[in-house]
């Protein structure tokens, strides 16, 4: 029989080290685990502690902010022209919808949803953080609103709110001036300074609506919303209530306004009128013109296309981004910069024969009248818009002098206006050219800038503006449209502070050789059609700024040429010339001379803003009025430029006329 095989010996002792080794192991390991769900629980109930308790809220209760109502805007008298009316949207919140593909194709079967919508959502969707609301479609019905609250359980995430939207009463009769508020898109989002304004759904887009976009829109506030489980609203818990907009009251009068218009008739075009007082703007017309309303909760891309296909470009603003050449408006200024600048004496006479040469060239510069005015001192060169002393005036001072003293009047700058984008037009210089063309400068484009032909660009805004100046003795005040705000219904109305005015000329005495010489217009001078039996004085100016040159001898009737080739009709004026309270500046496109269809539409705003007449008082004398017997004096007719080339053709010189 074998032999049981031995057994060894336990170490006791290394089992009972080796069983210690494992049980520190272990023990570290525990230890390990409750530190690290200690320093868990630690992050999420101290550090995290605010974060996770409201998204444990949050599944009962919704912060929902409060848009405030956007300020109103008045005009003058107090007329209300931009309000809000209450409305309704749709809007989804991306990060509670489980599905927006599917819900997007369901709603659109209970409430029509165009492509623009869609395009629009899916824009500023993507520009938007997904706890946020974002409009779908704006202005919704009674119906459509019906039809989703039967259903509003299907679709979380999906809510239909109360909001205000923006009015315009008058409709396309402020269009340029208050400008309109749009749909926030993708790229008002990425320049707001604020996130918290993305929940807007309208924001300013132009005009008025833009420049005083941060006083209009207020201060966004919050309510808290306990909710069910379907997302229904059962009570408010707390809120923080929203500021409104601040009120606007502009300087501009609505009856002036619409009179001014009206007495545009059927022409396309731009004026200004100006308190020459203040700088403050009493109306303002572009046209033709659009309704803003059209704009406020999303144009159609039928609209739209209506508006942009337009061929008198409706939505551009002439008033502001549209320049003309000044032509024979500019003459006043042009004069008092002779005086200022020591080249003219007011009693200096200059010979007009009918066409100017300069020296040592053969080519001729037409005066307006065949054959030339005679000899005629600054009074009558305004008066009878005497080209040949201006090309010779232009020609001394020289294009340096010339071009500074133009930028003092205002011209080649911004007038300050409180709209967005204002031009600042082009003052003939030899550097501009060269920058632009990269040309040199030839004298007679020097001497046809004198009589504001040439490389000129004016705005409307700027002629307004350099005429009031004329008118307060010399003194340029930065043109506004806005008076005075408030913050609240019942708040005081606070007038905005302007700057002090820029003297353009402190010797009174040249100042009033040259306003002399504006009433001399309308008084035996190319306007005196419309200030002979007015019951104030105008002191004015015609302009006519050429389409097309005239060829060799011939004058061209602008009457005779297509519209679209016709000249630029401008008028410039101020009353009562001895105590001005009024100042404006005409452009009628494609009107012809300045006297027969700008100089008309001016009389008629003086005499609505003179002699308080009403728009329907003036619009019955415009619907009788016979047309005015106004001698057409081609005040600016020569070629638009007029370069040293041996290729100008000359004209003949008509007879010399001898100094009396």
């Amino acid at each position: 029989m074998r032999a049981a095989r031995s057994q060894p010996l336990k170490n006791l002792h290394a089992e009972a080290a080796l069983f210690r080794a494992r049980a520190l192991q272990g023990f570290v390991m525990i230890a390990a685990c409750l530190v690290l769900l200690a320093g868990w629980y630690f992050r999420l109930q101290v550090l995290e502690h605010a974060e996770y308790s409201s998204r444990a809220e949050a599944n009962r209760i919704k912060q929902r902010p409060i848009v405030p109502a956007r300020g109103l805007i008045y005009d003058r008298n107090g007329k209300l022209l931009a309000d809000n009316v209450q409305a309704w949207r749709l809007e989804i919140t991306a990060d509670d919808v489980p599905d927006l593909k599917d819900t997007l194709n369901r709603l659109g079967q209970i409430i029509a949803l165009s492509d623009d919508d869609l395009s629009a959502f899916d824009r500023l969707r993507r520009a938007t953080r997904g706890f946020r609301a974002v409009p779908l479609k704006l202005g919704l019905s009674e119906a459509e609103v019906a039809r989703f609250a039967i259903d509003r359980h299907l679709y979380p995430g999906v809510d239909v709110t109360p909001y205000l939207t923006r009015r315009y009463p008058y409709g396309d009769l402020f269009a340029h001036v208050l400008g309109y508020v749009g749909r926030v898109d993708a790229d008002d989002v990425a320049h707001m300074s604020d996130s918290r304004y993305a929940v807007l759904s309208q924001i300013g887009k132009s005009g008025l609506e833009r420049y005083y976009e941060e006083r209009l829109r207020g201060q966004i506030g919050y309510e808290q919303v306990e909710t069910n489980v379907e997302g229904r609203p059962l009570r408010v818990l707390g809120r923080v209530p929203a500021k409104p907009g601040s009120d606007l009251r502009l300087s501009i009068d609505a009856d002036l306004q619409r009179t001014l218009v009206e007495a545009f008739g059927n022409y396309d075009g731009a004026a200004v009128v100006v308190d020459p007082r203040t700088g403050e703007i009493l109306a303002m017309v572009s046209l033709p013109a659009f309704d803003p309303n059209l704009f406020v909760n999303g144009i159609s891309h039928a609209d739209y296309d209506a508006l942009t296909t337009n061929i008198s470009k409706p939505l551009f603003n002439r008033v502001l981004v549209g320049g003309t050449l000044p032509g024979s408006t500019i003459k006043p200024f042009v004069a008092l910069a002779g005086l200022e600048s020591g080249v003219r004496k007011a009693s200096d006479r200059t010979l007009s024969t009918g066409e100017f040469h300069i020296p040592g060239q053969k080519r001729g510069y037409r005066d307006a009248e065949e054959g030339g005015s005679g000899w005629v001192d600054l009074r009558l060169s305004i008066a009878h818009s005497v080209n040949t002393y201006y090309y010779k005036l232009a020609m001394d001072m020289g294009i340096e002098r010339f071009d500074d003293y133009m930028r003092r009047y205002g011209f080649g700058a911004k007038t300050g206006v409180d709209l967005s984008g204002e031009s600042v037009g082009v003052v003939p210089s030899p550097e501009w050219k060269r920058k632009r063309f990269k040309q040199e400068w030839f004298l007679g484009e020097t001497v046809i800038s004198g009589i504001g032909q040439g490389y000129w660009i004016v705005t409307p805004l700027q002629l307004a503006q350099g005429t009031a100046a004329l008118a307060a003795d010399g003194t340029r005040h930065q043109l506004h449209l806005v008076r005075e705000t408030r913050d609240g219904f019942t708040a005081p109305w606070v007038a905005l502070s302007q700057p002090a005015g820029t003297p353009i000329s402190t010797n009174k005495d040249n100042l009033a050789a040259v306003r002399d010489g504006m009433i001399a217009v309308t008084q035996i001078g190319t306007a005196k059609a419309i200030g002979l039996h007015a019951p104030y004085l105008i002191a004015g100016k015609t302009g006519t700024a050429q389409r097309i040159g005239r060829k060799g001898n011939v004058s061209m009737d602008p009457r005779a040429l297509p519209v679209n080739l016709r000249h630029q009709s401008l008028f410039i004026a101020y009353a009562p010339a001895n105590a001005p309270t009024i100042a404006i500046a005409v452009v009628v496109e494609h009107g012809g001379y300045g006297a027969t269809a700008a100089a008309p539409i001016a009389r008629t705003v003086l005499d609505a803003w003179l002699l308080k007449r009403t728009p329907e008082e003036v619009a019955a004398d415009l619907a009788h009025a016979k047309p005015p017997e106004v001698q057409d004096v081609p005040d600016d007719e020569t070629p638009a430029l007029a370069p040293e080339e041996p290729s100008a053709a000359p004209v003949s010189s008509p007879q010399q006329r001898p100094a009396p």
